[in-house]
């Protein structure tokens, strides 16, 4: 391979990325140091549901490649989900402006550049930031997600499943998080010591330890995220009025002092995903595409039953047609389990100050396929802004590796101006559907026997509505245009009769507060939302391989998620 001509290895980066079908243009490939635009490095649409990896050390340019894909798979009319960790991402949403270093840089590897605005969506877990308000109910989250955020051990956790058991079996709906703690509080008191010994393995001392973490989360103020209107994910498959994918950008400003959270509630929206979508085998181009910054907060001190369940839901979620592309440091990070199914790999420098980063380098070095690089050198030189690829061609072979100048993206590389962010939330069609926070009759006004609370605004639902800047997702819609669209994404993608009717002139006429939903049937209204909580909670880590074995529709809906998620939407 060291004797190759470069001439020869041009021609073996040329044919290896001649493709048939769509692609993401990712750049023009860098060999023996010498820039060659008439060897693109390209990545197949329809391969991009394989997931990828997206790493390289900080400063490296990471977040700026997931932006420029994230431009192009919404032109190609791919809805794109971002986790916005640094605030970032929001120059989604304004167009960049050209300069003589950028026109330098885009000619040189043939780009044909100029600046562009793209549909963006913003969400804010719970309200907290600029974005519409995103919850989910108690029950929805299920118990191994919820574990998972209060960093219960085994045990606590095997107790907090039946707990949800318990719930599910006497038609108490966990919506917040005072109906949970309503529950624990129930079967610790003396009206409740029958039932508690009923369930076994519930202690009280183990009930006071989930009772203080409770506490805890409360604390954080994290009561805000746990509530209703719970977020329907098929929002998250949703294109503009012009085709293009809309980009929904999930921001949280208080990252350091709510990781666990944020990761967490990235898988559930996978699991939620991954139990609403039919199979849906080869496509042109994926449903959805997830790029999920910081990765390793995922996988941090996760147990064995997590890793096994995020490993599962990667590994099937492909074939639902949702791509997951994990951005983070080294690949390291991501247990091996979930590395071998990242089959796209984008690759920027790495450095080796330490031993253990000469480490993490040759174990790099040795996940790629051979290559007429010298890896180890082009990984530690590499400059920002470039990267070594190898993706997933349409045979389902890797392409050659390429060190690769990656293209620009088309909007601007930070953040939009905070006014044009606010006015696009007001604009949101999703605003008038999540913006305020509702109080249902559940498990908490069922033990007390009080009223549910009034409802109230939540912290997204003060924001004044008015004229969107910058080209707004579905700017000044009603809620008859949110159903419309729902409507759409059941019946088209999700597979699904539509849950919501065909509005009236009569309905059309009246106030958004008028045409509110009326309160879903709980859990104990649903004899087939019983048996999947007793089974759920009993069953525990059993359930993926009784899921198996039974192998019908029918056992599928009987059974919560591999997360032990149970939607409320999925029991109607």
């Amino acid at each position: 391979m060291a004797n190759k001509t470069t001439a020869e290895k041009l021609a073996t980066l040329q044919k290896g990325y001649t493709l048939e079908g769509a692609t993401i243009e990712l750049g023009a490939a860098i060999i023996d140091g010498e820039l060659h635009k008439d060897a693109p490095v390209r990545l197949p649409l329809s391969m991009m549901n394989r997931h990828g990896l997206v790493a390289g050390a900080t400063g490296t340019g990471k977040t700026v490649t997931l932006h420029m894909m994230a431009e192009q798979l919404s032109t190609a009319g791919v809805p794109v989900f971002l986790a916005d960790i640094k605030g970032d991402l929001s120059g989604l949403a304004t167009a960049a402006t050209g300069s003589e270093k950028l026109t330098a840089r885009t000619e040189g590897i043939g780009q044909a550049w100029q600046g562009r605005t793209f549909p963006v969506e913003f969400l804010a877990l719970g309200g907290d930031g600029n974005g519409v308000p995103v919850r989910a109910t108690v029950s929805s989250f299920g118990p191994i997600l919820l574990s998972r955020i209060m960093e219960l051990n085994d045990t606590q956790e095997s107790s907090l499943q039946l707990v949800f058991y318990f719930a599910d079996k006497n038609g108490l709906e966990l919506i917040d998080l005072k109906d949970l703690r309503a529950v624990i509080q129930f079967l610790t008191s003396a009206e409740g010591k029958d039932q508690l010994e009923e369930l076994g393995g519930l202690s009280k001392a183990t009930a006071g330890v989930i009772l203080r973490e409770l506490v805890s989360l409360e604390a954080q103020g994290l009561e805000k995220f746990f509530g209703e209107p719970e977020f329907d994910t098929a929002e998250l498959l949703r294109t503009a009025p012009d085709g293009r994918g809309v980009i929904t950008c999930l921001e949280l400003p208080t990252l350091q002092t709510k990781p666990m959270l944020f990761s967490t509630f990235l898988m559930w929206l996978l699991a939620d995903l991954f139990e609403d979508l039919p199979e849906a085998g080869d496509l042109d181009k994926p449903k959805l595409v997830f790029f999920l910054d910081e990765a390793h907060l995922l996988f941090n001190d996760a147990s064995k039953a997590f890793l096994e369940a995020i490993t599962t839901t990667v590994r099937l979620i492909r074939s639902k047609g949702v791509g997951i592309f994990f951005v983070t440091q080294t690949p390291k990070d991501v247990p091996a389990e979930v590395l071998g199914q990242l089959a796209n790999r984008v690759q920027h420098a790495l450095r080796a100050f330490t031993p253990e980063d000469a480490k993490a380098l040759k174990a790099t070095v040795s996940t790629f396929p051979m290559s007429d690089y010298d890896l180890e050198e082009t990984l530690t030189s590499a400059g920002i802004g470039e990267a070594v690829i190898t993706v997933m061609n349409e045979k389902g072979a890797p392409t050659p590796v390429a060190l690769t100048r990656l293209r620009a993206p088309e909007s601007v590389m930070g953040p939009s101006d905070e006014a044009l962010v606010r006015s696009t939330v007001a604009g949101s069609a999703l605003l008038t559907k999540y913006g305020t926070a509702v109080d249902n009759h559940s498990a908490f006004e069922k033990l007390s026997g009080k009223a549910a609370a009034p409802t109230g605004p939540a912290a997204g639902g003060s924001v004044p509505r008015g004229p969107v800047q910058g080209g707004p997702v579905q700017g000044g819609a009603g809620q008859d245009d949110v159903d419309a669209e729902a409507r759409r994404i059941e019946e088209e993608i999700l597979g699904r009769p539509s849950s919501r009717p065909a509005p009236s002139a009569e309905t059309r006429r009246r106030t958004p507060a008028e045409n509110a939903p009326a309160p879903r049937p709980g859990a104990g209204d649903s004899m087939v939302g019983d048996i999947g909580g007793m089974l759920g909670g009993a069953l525990g880590g059993g359930l993926k391989s009784m899921a198996r074995s039974i192998g019908t529709q029918l056992g599928r809906e009987l059974l919560r998620g591999v997360f032990g998620t149970s939607s409320r939407r999925r029991r109607r």
